[in-house]
């Protein structure tokens, strides 16, 4: 049986027909899809800046000796979580505990001498006021005295002297009036000189006194130099056991039992993984919304969960400038690269962060709302 040709034309022209009508009903039903989506995509995004270039930060903190011994007993195991004052490790005292005793008797001995010194001052502060009152009173009081005899002599001897020379008194009574004035002329001098001595002694005793002073206070010193000994052993003494400052997870010990370790050694890192952050490495171009404040979002690479925070702050300088090794950019080829800053974000629940197991080192995702 013949087939006819022109029956096939016109059923190849209807099933064209058919695929063109199709085409444009699919086209028209995608494409505006697509529109509303790539709207859509444009509206979700237009406020957002995304970073891969995120990890998780945290404080580490290294436990170090302060004093020198050996290790008597390991608390702590490898990632085991403390708390603040958990004793981590002890250190042999046996040679502090001795020296501490020793400070503590010459702190007693420099006591007891202050105390005689105190009695020594006491004494020679009396004796020196005594002397500089009673004593120097007395012998002035003598001086005076001995003026008026002086005086009194001279002038019974002055009024002697006519009467002896008309021989009205005997010569046996005028050399007696003679004598006594001589007498009263010595006796001034002997008060005089008691008096001079006795100043003399009062100096000395001045002297004294400011020495014995002087000696209370370099015992005073001593007991000061002393109980500063004694304060610092028993520093020393609690520096034998080493407590954890913080609570966290215990990483990176290098100190086992029986080992001897030196002030300032590191026995082991302490990572408080309850105060965590996230720094994420901006490219410039993304920075010129971004504000501290703003929300953020964290998805976590290991378990993708997805924990909020808030921008806290702006590095002020680039990542590459706070290298190790910053790059020379003063050479003839230049090629400009864009450059990263470091954003740091805080995460709004500490408990949350916990209980999503970030450590510092992780990579995260950043995502900053900045509007």
């Amino acid at each position: 049986m013949e087939s006819n040709p022109t029956q096939k034309t016109e059923d190849s022209g209807g099933e064209g027909l058919g695929v063109k009508s199709r085409l444009r009903r699919v086209a028209l039903i995608t494409i505006p899809i697509v529109v509303v989506g790539a709207l859509a995509f444009w509206l979700s995004t237009r406020n957002k800046v995304s970073t891969e270039d995120a990890q998780v930060d945290g404080p580490m903190v290294s436990i170090a000796a302060k004093v020198q011994g050996t290790v008597t007993a390991l608390k702590v195991r490898d990632n085991e979580q403390v708390q603040p004052g958990q004793v981590l490790v002890t250190i042999d005292d046996q040679d502090v505990r001795a020296a501490l005793d020793k400070a503590k008797a010459e702190l007693a001995e420099a006591e007891a001498r202050t105390v005689a010194s105190g009695a020594d001052t006491q004494a020679a502060q009396e004796a020196y006021e005594s002397a500089q009152h009673a004593d120097v009173a007395v012998a002035e009081a003598n001086v005076a005295a001995r003026t008026a005899n002086q005086t009194k002599a001279k002038a019974d001897l002055e009024r002697m002297k006519p009467l002896a020379q008309r021989h009205e008194i005997s010569a046996l009574a005028f050399d007696g009036y003679r004598t006594a004035a001589d007498v009263a002329d010595q006796e001034l001098e002997a008060a005089r000189k008691r008096l001079d001595s006795v100043r003399q002694d009062v100096k000395i005793r001045r002297s004294g006194a400011t020495s014995a002073q002087a000696r209370q206070l370099a015992t005073s010193a001593t007991i000061a130099k002393a109980r500063a000994s004694v304060r610092a052993l028993e520093l020393q003494l609690g520096y034998c056991t080493v407590t954890a400052p913080t609570s966290g997870l215990v990483t990176r010990r290098t100190v086992e039992a029986g080992q001897i370790i030196q002030p300032g050694q590191t026995l082991m890192t302490l990572v408080p993984i309850h105060d965590v952050w996230v720094v994420a490495n901006f490219k410039e171009t993304q920075l010129q919304n971004v504000r501290p404040g703003q929300e953020a979002e964290i998805e976590v690479d290991m378990n993708g969960r997805t924990l909020k925070g808030k921008v806290d702050s702006i590095s002020a300088s680039t990542g590459a400038k706070l290298s190790l090794f910053p790059p020379e950019n003063a050479a003839g080829n230049f090629v400009k690269v864009v450059q990263r800053i470091p954003v740091k974000i805080v995460l709004e629940d500490a408990k949350e962060a916990e209980a999503a197991g970030l450590r510092p080192g992780l990579n995260v995702s950043a995502t900053i709302h900045t509007r």
